[in-house]
């Protein structure tokens, strides 16, 4: 072990309680077209202005593009973000959450219905919301210092936009390393025309966790990956949009934490290094594995599982111990039904599958891939012992399917075309010097990669880097391939270049980062921007 480095202390927070998540139903919604947000109690957007030839986020293309997604019944949700105490599982910590709970309790919400959310910030800090997945208006995107000003310590924020496409999604802070404390929560939007016939439903979050481990925070995890493993250190402080720039995070970080900086862990499926960050626990839906979550069904139930990954800086490996797994959707879009027995999930990727429960009781594995540690849960249909948390099924070793080798469902299948403009982003930097970044520049928030309205564009990235990057676009989903599915977050390995598609049909400015948070918060993030 590594000696403990002397660290800041985090300032005291606020000490207002969270209210939890609160949600009503109401009809008759107006569209947002023309609305001044500020009057509707949002941050005026000072920081988000689109330089000279650019959409603004808040321009009228975006309004017309929101009408045009026809804003229908208003879900209403009031949701806190607050320091709290979370129990793991025997194991208790201080962290932030959304209320006191870990997942933050998921909002449900129909395909067409408006969705009205209040965010009260009672964190020492400024914050955000992130829609991961969802095309919506650019001024929602929750994106601080490119969509919107951020949300104030004491402060609150109204998100309000359509929700055009059903799917698994989530949401979580855009603003520093907040994702990897408690912040996140599960987003479903139900399809009432729904073709999947199914008995029961299980949402399952994985997560790596580290905060408020024996002294550690994200922020100080970031502080010491910033510094790069050849101990080059970094002096750069915050950028005006609440991301960090290289070597440091936007707020102090926890005194005397142990390293967590992970050498050594590699996987041949992520083609080579496998992580950066020695996380002491991970989860399946807030709880340890000696002390997992049971869901219970009965012998011969449908179940349908919607998968997501919530971590940090870990890909997992998904197995159910006796079973196999029809996956049916990816990202939140159908894809041709295909059964596996494992699943690989890099950060902010969301798989839907279906299974047919046997009788008995079931590990439900999330192995920390690389990393010589899992997460836990169990499905139950019957007697017999529980699984223990050193249970690894056999599954985890058998048949894996990756993105590549799904089919998108032929109604959401990208028309074939060619396209229009291709934008290459190269993959760079390394942990020696913590200087991740595409094309080697570090995020810029004034950069843009013009696109235009109408285009068919191809995303190509090259991955010059020694390790592996879940690339995530934001307010789109592109396709993996003629045919292929339609993602908006993908694994790019080492060494390998990807190709994706979409069609530019969302105005805005819209971040393309890696969702390794340390990797994007020490410079791989980056924006499209469409031209006025």
């Amino acid at each position: 072990m590594r000696t403990p480095t002397r660290r800041t202390v985090l300032g005291a927070a606020l000490a207002a309680a969270g209210t939890g998540l609160l949600t009503a139903c109401s009809a008759g919604s107006d569209p947002m077209s023309g609305m001044d947000h500020a009057s509707m109690g949002r941050s005026p957007m000072t920081g988000s202005a689109a330089p000279a030839g650019f959409v603004a986020p808040n321009g009228p293309e975006v309004a017309a593009a929101e009408a045009r997604r026809k804003p229908g019944p208003e879900r209403k949700v009031a949701l806190t973000a607050t320091e709290t105490t979370l129990d793991l599982g025997g194991r208790t910590v201080r962290s932030w959450a959304y209320g006191d709970r870990l997942p933050g309790r998921e909002v449900r919400a129909t395909v067409g219905d408006t969705l009205a959310l209040t965010l009260a910030n009672h964190l020492p800090q400024p914050t955000s919301l992130h829609w991961h997945g969802l095309a919506l208006r650019n001024d929602m995107d929750g994106v601080p210092g490119l969509t919107q000003d951020p949300v104030r310590a004491g402060a609150s924020f109204d998100y309000r936009f359509a929700l055009s496409h059903p799917g698994t999604y989530w949401f979580h802070p855009h603003s520093g390393v907040q994702q990897d404390r408690g912040l996140y929560a599960p987003l479903i939007v139900e399809d009432p025309k729904e073709p999947l016939r199914y008995d029961k439903e299980w949402v399952v979050v994985l997560d790596d966790w580290v905060d408020g481990v024996d002294g550690s925070t994200p922020d100080a995890v970031l502080a010491e990956l910033a510094k790069g493993m050849g101990d080059m250190g970094g002096t750069g402080g915050m950028d005006h949009s609440g991301h960090g720039m290289p070597g440091m995070s936007g707020t102090p970080a926890a005194a005397d934490g142990p390293s967590r900086m992970l050498m050594g862990a590699t996987s041949p499926l992520l083609g080579g290094d496998a992580g950066d960050v020695a996380y002491p626990f991970h989860l399946v839906n807030g709880r340890l594995a000696t002390a997992p979550e049971t869901f219970t069904a009965k012998p011969g139930d449908r179940i349908r599982l919607r998968l997501i990954n919530a971590g940090g800086d870990t890909a997992y490996r998904v197995a159910l111990g006796g079973h196999e797994l029809t996956v049916t959707h990816t990202d939140g879009f159908p894809v041709e039904p295909a059964t596996t027995q494992a699943l690989l999930l890099g950060m902010g990727e969301r798989y839907d599958v279906l299974v047919t429960a046997k009788d008995g009781a079931f590990p439900l594995t999330a192995l920390a891939e690389g990393k010589n540690a899992a997460a836990l849960a169990v499905l139950r249909t019957g007697g017999g012992a529980a699984p223990d948390a050193s249970t690894r099924p056999a599954e985890l070793d058998g048949r894996l399917l990756t993105a590549g080798q799904l089919r998108a469902d032929p109604a959401v299948r990208l028309p074939d075309r060619a396209p229009d403009r291709t934008v290459a982003l190269e993959l760079t930097g390394g942990m020696a010097r913590a200087d991740w970044a595409f094309n080697g520049r570090r995020y810029d928030p004034a950069q843009r990669h013009p696109v235009a309205a109408g285009e068919r564009v191809r995303l190509e990235f090259r991955n010059s880097t020694a390790m592996w990057h879940p690339v995530h676009l934001h307010g789109h989903s592109f396709a993996l391939g003629a045919g292929g599915p339609r993602k908006d977050t993908a694994i790019v390995l080492p060494g390998t270049t990807l190709a994706v598609d979409f069609d530019a049909d969302n105005p805005g400015l819209w971040m393309v980062h890696c969702h390794n948070v340390y990797h994007a918060e020490t410079g791989m993030m980056t924006v499209l921007g469409y031209r006025a």
